[in-house]
């Protein structure tokens, strides 16, 4: 099978690597047979001589916050940071074209993760290090959801770019796949369920997978009913509305024909999860050639074979499943919402569990925080550059229905039912309430942003540095009682009561104003008064 064009890769290739948490950052060559197997202050301002008086007063000097350090010429715009400070690196788990992961324990903690390690020396091209990037923004962006790997933080290092997430040690759905050799259709519905949630969650996130394939896929735990994580976003692109993407990308078996065609959408996902299902009801993948030249002819072609065994025992609604995920028109093919809502899954003996979805983890988190870090996020939110928020930017979109500009009461609780959510009027009421700052009753883009992008956002010195400033209207390096007090009152969002409580919460050493370490630790931190449930 001789290597095809651009990024498409053979069946056992691609970006995932060993156990599935992925290496490359662009596909490897085509192969013939398929493998199932805090920074210094600045100097104290000149102190001139005064004759010593008799008990002198105290008088704090007055001292600016530290600029943020200076990002090196770095990969991932930060300083370096040693993972091995935070981490113990153990043994080997697998290896890829691009690095190697490995075991790691959290010293604090004593929690194992794993920690995918890519060499800098290979990532050569500008292209190679705006993917590594763009992987680590899409795991941020979709973090905390049930099925997806969750991202725990990215180090850089001289040599290398380490990234830590879950460990998922029950292997490859792959392997389960060849050891079982097909599935009970009601093993098989619980699979394709999850994997299908992955791809909805994606899609309602502004993000595009584009290589979806068992081997992208790990089990959670070795138990027999272990959760189905995706780990490998290698691939995945943040999703632009009205662009058709040209570059072709994937794993031959699962590719989609208009891939091939280099004419495409987000609906490709929902074909490769088709070729997925088509697997786990007959072991097989349902276009198969000698080369991958065959493969792709297979592709275009589309005939489907549900004659030979095991499809005569299959269930005519698998079957209606399979052919309208595999459907060779991308606008006639289902999507993943309407697979979700398929009678083959949704009245199949696997529970319709609800899922905590990352966006509706963010605003409880949101609900609880105290009303300046509210305001600072806001602030924060408001610098943002477009890379940073475009997933979050796509989610504001298709929750505001009728483009208004702003998020109803109604829209977000639609929009948070389509994720997965299964939440009481009263408990979006009290998200409502939470995301809308202002208090006007609808959450505009910038409110909408700020309670829903991800807290990794804040490890970076310069927006913590810019919030600052933002509150300390004299630039005395403190943000005093009547600082705190002109901002809660510009932003209608407290009286005097507040402004008590928020002192006393982040001021540490004492002295009634807040500083700017005191500001990070709060924005780094819980930075909340007392968690709140939704009652």
């Amino acid at each position: 099978m001789g290597s095809c064009c651009s990024r498409a890769t053979s069946p056992d290739s691609g970006r995932g690597g060993a156990n599935g948490y992925g290496y490359s950052h662009q596909t490897k060559p085509a192969q013939t047979t398929p493998s199932y197997n805090h920074p210094q202050p600045p100097p104290p301002a000149e102190v001139r001589y005064t004759p010593p008086a008799m008990n002198p007063p105290v008088v704090p000097p007055v001292v600016a916050p530290p600029k943020p350090t200076p990002t090196p010429d770095t990969i991932l715009g930060k300083p370096y940071e040693d993972v091995r400070k935070v981490y113990s690196l153990g043994k080997e788990l697998g290896r890829g074209q691009f690095g190697v992961t490995y075991l790691c324990t959290e010293i604090a903690s004593g929690k194992q993760y794993a920690c995918k390690s890519i060499s800098k020396r290979k990532l050569v091209s500008k292209a190679d290090k705006e993917d590594i990037r763009r992987e680590i923004q899409i795991m941020q962006h979709l973090s905390g959801q049930q099925n997806i790997v969750e991202f725990r933080g990215a180090y850089e290092d001289k040599s290398n770019v380490h990234v830590v997430m879950e460990l998922c040690a029950g292997g490859e759905l792959f392997d389960r796949i060849i050891a079982k050799g097909h599935y009970s259709e009601r093993a098989a519905a619980t699979i394709c369920r999850a994997v299908v949630n992955v791809v909805n969650i994606c899609h309602f996130m502004g993000v595009m997978h584009r290589d979806l394939k068992p081997e992208n896929f790990l089990l959670a735990t070795k138990e027999e009913n272990a959760m189905l994580k995706a780990t490998d976003f290698g691939l995945s692109v943040f999703i632009e509305e009205g662009k058709m993407y040209r570059d072709i990308v994937g794993s031959a078996y699962y590719v989609a024909p208009e891939v091939l065609r280099r004419n495409y959408g987000k609906e490709i996902d929902v074909w490769s999860a088709g070729v997925i299902l088509y697997i786990l009801l007959s072991g097989v993948p349902p276009f198969w050639a000698e080369t991958e030249k065959g493969i792709f002819d297979a592709i275009l072609q589309g005939e489907i074979d549900f004659e030979s065994q095991p499809w005569p025992s299959i269930s005519e609604s698998a079957k209606d499943l399979v052919r309208k995920m595999l459907t060779q028109d991308p606008k006639k093919r289902i999507t993943s919402a309407q697979v979700l809502q398929h009678p083959w899954l949704r009245d199949g003996e696997a529970s319709d569990k609800p899922i905590d979805s990352a966006v509706l983890s963010r605003m409880k988190q949101f609900r609880a925080m105290n009303k300046l870090k509210k305001m600072a996020l806001k602030v924060i939110a408001s610098n943002l550059n477009e890379e940073e928020i475009k997933g979050l930017k796509q989610m504001f979109t298709n929750m505001d229905t009728d483009n208004s500009g702003t998020i109803t009461y109604e829209e977000l609780k639609a929009g948070l039912a389509k994720l997965g959510s299964k939440l009481s009027e009263a408990e979006v009421k009290q998200l409502m309430e939470a995301a809308d700052v202002d208090g006007n009753g609808s959450i505009d883009y910038v409110e909408f942003i700020t309670a829903t992008m991800h807290r990794h956002k804040l490890e970076r010195d310069e927006h913590l540095f810019k919030a600052f400033q933002y509150f300390d209207k004299d630039n005395s390096g403190f943000i005093t009682r009547d600082e705190l007090e002109s901002a809660l009152i510009e932003h209608e969002m407290g009286d005097t009561s507040t402004i008590k409580d928020i002192i006393s919460e982040v001021d540490t050493d004492n002295d009634g104003r807040i500083n700017y370490e005191e500001f990070c630790a709060m924005m780094r931190g819980g930075g909340m008064q007392q968690p709140m449930r939704l009652k």
